[in-house]
């Protein structure tokens, strides 16, 4: 049987239309008061944004997901988990900082703050799961304690994953910082042709892995632990990996990470999907390019891989805003990240049990 994907649009001229008022239908409508019991400590898992971004969801928006998981009788607070890479969410204090600046404070949100994996991402609950590349997975200890979770993904492009959405903010998100290294496991190489010796990448670093020697970038393997942020800071993309080989097996390890964060716990998890600012890049970035595509609605189910895949096609049916979307590419993604295979998280969520690509779309 397909899932039922629930979509609002974003034409609106009253507050009845609104996008808080759709928010509250979309929970109303995916039925979290199914999912939430009397007294349960509710995770509301989302992304703050890295300090600089400004395209990560909008507080008020989350406001209305807290007072529907209070009105469902649950004890909602905000969750995250630390970063691999150097940055303002790299530790527990930096993170609730970073998250309070961007508004998530309780006088706007009417919920805590609570980072999942402890002061420096060491705090983890492991699963079994049994998969090809994992037979156990680290979970960050209140992601996985809290009895109910209600997931909010900003939709958008991602420069290793392609996209992200549900899936990857399930993986990355709900792992600890032994999760994530586990995820990544790989190692960066870089182009000493192309490299122009700014170190911007060794500043960057947050194992001291790059270095320079005779002005160009090196990269000792015993100390990568494979963030990619060298990827992401370096000019003129001298940094690399060994993409034909290494994609699938690390898109796969992801899949398999959200797996294990809702393994036993299917029916006590739903999901909401915002597709605004479809920018080319995640929110771990320091700033926010220019939209793929206009702005095209929230959607919301039980199912993260029915919900990520109606996302995806809304996505690739839509005009596009950017030039580099005219190569000919298979969808607007893998147009302006070429070497990324973000749909392997879709067959292999189908694959795993995560859920299933078919969908019917209902509008609210």
């Amino acid at each position: 049987m397909p899932a039922t994907v629930y979509y609002a649009d974003m034409h609106s001229r009253s507050l009845e239309d609104s996008k808080i008022a759709k928010v509250a239908r979309l929970c109303d409508a995916v039925g979290l008061k199914k999912v939430i019991k009397k007294n349960d400590l509710t995770a509301i898992k989302l992304h703050f944004g890295e300090y600089g971004n400004d395209t990560h969801l909008n507080p008020s928006l989350v406001r209305q997901v807290v007072d529907k998981v209070m009105d469902a009788g649950g004890k909602p607070f905000l969750t995250d988990t630390t970063t691999l890479y150097s940055g303002s969410r790299h530790n527990a204090v930096d993170h609730l900082q970073t998250a309070y600046l961007h508004g998530f404070v309780p006088s706007v949100v009417r919920a805590p703050v609570i980072i999942a994996d402890g002061l420096y991402g060491e705090n983890d609950v492991p699963v079994r799961i049994k998969a090809k590349h994992f037979k156990d997975v680290h979970i960050a200890t209140e992601i996985r304690r809290a009895p109910a979770m209600v997931v909010l993904s900003h939709f958008k492009g991602h420069e290793m994953a392609g996209f992200g959405g549900a899936i990857k903010n399930l993986a990355m998100g709900g792992a600890s910082v032994l999760g994530k290294k586990d995820q990544h496991a790989t190692h960066v190489q870089v182009d000493e042709k192309t490299c122009v010796g700014c170190g911007k990448c060794v500043k960057a670093c947050p194992q001291k892995a790059l270095s320079l020697r005779k002005k160009k970038s090196q990269v000792d393997v015993n100390r990568c632990i494979g963030c990619f942020e060298c990827i992401t800071v370096c000019p003129v993309k001298a940094i690399n990996i060994d993409w034909a080989t290494e994609m699938t097996p690390f898109m796969e390890r992801l899949t398999e990470y959200a797996y294990g964060v809702v393994k036993g716990r299917q029916k006590r998890i739903c999901y909401i999907n915002f597709v605004l600012n479809v920018t080319p890049d995640c929110d771990c970035v320091a700033w926010s390019d220019a939209p793929l595509v206009p702005d095209l609605g929230i959607l919301a189910s039980t199912d993260p891989v029915a919900l990520d895949q109606a996302c995806f096609d809304m996505v690739n049916k839509a005009p596009g805003l950017d030039p580099k979307l005219d190569s000919g590419a298979p969808d607007k993604f893998t147009a302006r990240w070429p070497n990324t295979r973000g749909d392997v998280q879709l067959s292999y969520g189908e694959e795993l049990g995560l859920g299933s690509r078919k969908y019917k779309l209902e509008k609210i």
